[in-house]
This record gives structure tokens, sequence and C-alpha cells, in this order.
């Protein structure tokens, strides 16, 4: 390799920014440009009906594939592929253009240009193109789950393909060490695995404001509209906290399959004049209401299917602008908090519990807002983005200079 050729990383990925400013989860992205000093990044991912073009975005080049007639590209955005699938079972429809779509772009990458490593985001389909394109072209990845991957699609098929995508690759991480008890459950056995997870930028975005007041009695949610991330509970919880301050309100920013449910189930509730859906929301504006909310609240769960957050990067936001929290008990909220976790963490199906935890915090808004800078404390030595991006370059170099750490013909 010349000594004035950057490293070549081949980026696969569903989920990324369609433009700057979309309110669709950027953590790739935002990996992505972190590497680009050290590597030329290349990012392959899904076109969608209001993408910009590709090109090059934060130093990142970004390569849009076309997998149906444009306006029919919904599979990813707006939820989620999982979410989607469920809601319109006609977008399974979509997935066999969506991964041949994907790897036959990825194979006209490698043909023309000399690709380094494949780091591919989720276990299926990207770990799955990642394989077939070290069996064809001889080129190492590294893959890292993200949690719905690896605890929800199940079945024998699915965990196999899994399993063969471990085997095969140079290098696996995954975002909380609860995922690494459930890949040695599924029998999953990659070369090497690391708990490694997405980054929050805790020095200069997602930081406290001390001249900014918060407000008395104003909740938060933030995240996708989508059953893993409980908002149902909080909803069921909340007439219980009103009969005691009937002036607290709650702020929903987020979008996704399940708006109209959560919308008729406030209905019902009677609660709808206290819960305000903002809809989708720019990344840029989140800060604003992390360092405004009394307190946010994120009754994360695991769905029917197995699904679950692996590590919430809304609750880190929410943590680096010093906003106190309650959290549901999910995989990856013991490695963002460690022992403190234990003070903000409840049962979201518990909806009395649920309630009590939020009253407790408004009660006592400056045991709040030690017990938040003490998660702060805790959390910035687990997932600022200088430490993570540190991380996954030095991954990455590993899996080019030892690139045959499982044989070419897993």
């Amino acid at each position: 390799m010349s000594d004035t050729r950057k490293p070549v990383v081949l980026v696969l990925a569903s989920t990324y920014p369609r433009r700057r400013g979309d309110p669709e989860p950027g953590f790739v992205h935002e990996l992505c440009r972190r590497l680009a000093g050290r590597f030329d990044v290349i990012a392959l991912v899904p076109d969608a009906p209001d993408a910009e073009p590709g090109g090059t975005l934060d130093g990142v080049e970004v390569v849009r594939y076309r997998y149906a007639p444009r306006r029919w590209q919904t599979l990813v955005n707006d939820g989620g592929i999982v979410a989607n699938l469920r809601r319109a079972r006609w977008k399974w429809l979509l997935v066999p253009g969506f991964i041949a779509g994907q790897y036959l772009a990825a194979r006209r990458l490698v043909r023309r240009r000399k690709v380094d490593v494949v780091h591919a985001h989720w276990l299926l389909p990207q770990g799955w193109i990642a394989r077939r394109l070290r069996r064809r072209h001889g080129i190492p990845y590294l893959v890292t789950s993200h949690g719905g991957d690896l605890f929800g699609l199940r079945g024998g098929f699915a965990t196999r393909i899994k399993r063969e995508v471990a085997a095969a690759c140079a290098g696996m991480t995954v975002v909380s060490s609860a995922m690494r008890g459930e890949c040695a459950r599924i029998g999953l056995h990659p070369p090497t695995l690391e708990v490694l997870p997405m980054g929050v930028d805790l020095q200069q975005r997602f930081v406290p404001d001390p001249a900014q007041p918060r407000a008395r009695d104003k909740l938060l949610f933030v995240g996708r509209l989508v059953p893993n991330k409980g908002l149902t509970h909080l909803l069921a919880a909340l007439p219980a906290v009103l009969a005691q301050r009937p002036q607290v309100r709650l702020v929903v920013a987020g979008f996704g399959p399940e708006q109209a449910a959560l919308q008729a189930q406030a209905a019902r509730l009677g609660i709808a004049d206290r819960v305000e859906f903002k809809g989708a929301t720019p990344q840029e504006q989140l800060p604003a209401l992390y360092r405004r909310a009394s307190l946010f609240v994120a009754p994360f769960v695991r769905d029917p299917s197995g699904d679950q957050e692996g590590l919430p990067v809304a609750l880190m936001e929410a943590i680096g602008c010093g906003c106190p929290v309650v959290v549901g008990d999910v995989a990856g909220v013991h490695d963002l908090l460690g022992d403190a976790a234990a003070d903000v963490i409840v049962r979201p199906d518990d909806h009395a519990a649920v309630a009590s935890a939020i009253l407790a915090a408004l009660r006592d808004p400056e045991a709040a807002a030690a017990r938040a800078r003490g998660l702060r404390d805790a959390a910035a030595a687990r997932v600022d983005w200088q430490r993570i991006a540190t991380g996954y370059s030095s991954l990455l170099d590993r899996c080019i200079e030892h690139p045959h750490s499982a044989p070419p013909g897993h």
C-alpha cells in the first residue's frame, strides 16, 4: 500500500441521512465522518423518494442505490425496516430488490475501486452482503450489530445466516455487553467480538446550558414511534401523573408507523390535550429540547418479536445535555450508566411504577439534576465520539492487517 494512499472503507448500511438535517437517526454517518480523516470512506446506502443525490457529505462519499421505482422506496425510513414490514405487508415485495440492489451496487464499487475493508452495519442484510463480497473478492469485513438485528429477526434460517456472517468476518462489534451474551446464546462465534457503541458528541453538541432554565412540568420523549420504544406505556402511566400534577405536559418528538395508534390511545385516556406530537424533529433542534425538559422518559421494552434497543442514542443525547431521565431496563442501559442505572430504571409495563418515578423526579428537581450530572459523568467515559471513533479506526486497521481471521470459504 502506498504511503500516500489512505485505506478505503466501504460502509454498508440501511439507516442513513437522506440530506443534511434529516430527522432520521444519523449515527452511522456520524461515525463515517469521524473516520474520514484516517480512511477514504464510501457509504453505500439506499435511495429514498426525498433523498438528495449521492455526493460528498462531511468528507464521506455517499453512494445511493435504487431498489424499486423511486416513489416506492419506502422500506427504510419513517420507522425502520422491521416496523415498516409489520405496518404494510406489501413492502415484503421490496425486500429482494433492497438486498440485491445493495449487493450489485457493492460489487460494482469493488470492481472500480480498491476497497481495503468493508464495514457492515447490521448482521442482516448488510453482513450477508459483506460475506458475499469476501467470498468473491477476498475483502475482509467488520460487522456491527446495533440490537434489533441480533435480538429480533429470529428463526432458524435467520440465525443460520447470522452465524455464517459472524464466522466469516475479520471482526465483530456489538453496542452493549448484554448483546455479547446474546451472541453466545444463539451460537455466533466471530474471530473477535468487542463491545463498542455508537457515540454522542459530548464536547460541543450535547452539552448542558446553565443559562437555560428547565421547565417545571415538561416531560420529553424522543424516538421513533415503534413498539420497542415503549411510548404506549408512558401514555398509560400519564393519567396517574396528571392526577397529582395536572399541569404536566408531554412532548413527543418523533415519527413512525405507530403514531396514529398512539394518538388514539391518548384520546381514549382523555389526555390528548396534555400530549404534543411534534412529529419529525431535525437533529439540530434536539439539544434545545433536552435542555428545556424537566424529565426525559424513555420506557424502552423488548417487543413481541424480540427487538429491543442495543444502546439508546436518544438517551445518551439527553444525558449529555444534563437532562434528568427515567428509562426502561433494556440491554444497553447498564453499559451506559454503570452503577448509577439503578437510580433511574423502571419496569415500563408497571404503569404505577412509571408514574411514581416521574412524580418523584418532578417533586425534587434539585435531586434529579444532581443525579443527571452523575449520569453524564458515567456516560462520558463510555460514549464520547472521540473515544468511539478511535476504537473503530483501530478495529478497521486490524481487519486490513489480518484479513484472514476466518477462512475465505465461510
